[in-house]
């Protein structure tokens, strides 16, 4: 059965079930000061009009940065079901083998070693990432990257919850 990245109803949990890991991708810190200069172009457009209008124009542009940034950040989650990266959901009876990788090997696994058919949730400021591969046979996914802020302990929390089989890490 194909898999694919379509929502999955209900809290921070693939099937609403309690999470046995779950983490948000929060953008990092330098995200929020660009989106802060960005909206602070605003003042300097419409200062010229009116130093109010600036400034209004300033507000309304980081709330919406702000709440594009927020909207988009995905959550990652194993349950006793199943994984979720962002908004796709994998049974875990179609979880194979899964493997962290960190610093040179994580920009390897985004860049050169990247298969065009992988489902990928990757943020660019988080470093590290897991890759899980799929044994459905019917999927031709070959695997998600997702990125983690803590690749060793969702690897190890999603092999232990598919079935017992070691992480790679």
């Amino acid at each position: 059965m194909p898999h694919d990245p379509t929502p999955a109803l209900g809290g921070s949990a693939p099937t609403g079930q309690p999470a046995l890991y779950s983490e948000r991708l929060w953008p990092a810190w330098w995200v929020w000061l660009v989106a802060l200069g960005i909206s602070g172009a605003g003042i300097l457009i419409f200062a010229p009009i009116s130093l109010a209008a600036g400034y209004i124009a300033a507000a309304v542009i980081f709330a919406l940065l702000a709440g594009g940034l927020v909207a988009s950040t995905p959550v990652v989650a194993v349950t006793a079901e199943g994984f979720r990266a962002g908004r796709a959901s994998l049974p875990l009876e179609f979880v194979g083998a899964v493997e962290a990788f960190d610093g040179e090997d994580a920009t390897a696994e985004r860049g050169p070693r990247l298969n065009a058919l992988a489902y990928l949730c990757i943020r660019g400021w988080i470093p590290a990432v897991v890759r899980v591969e799929l044994t459905d046979p019917e999927d031709t996914t070959p695997y998600w990257l997702v990125s983690t802020r803590r690749p060793a302990r969702l690897a190890a929390t999603l092999a232990e919850a598919a079935g017992g089989r070691p992480a790679r890490s």
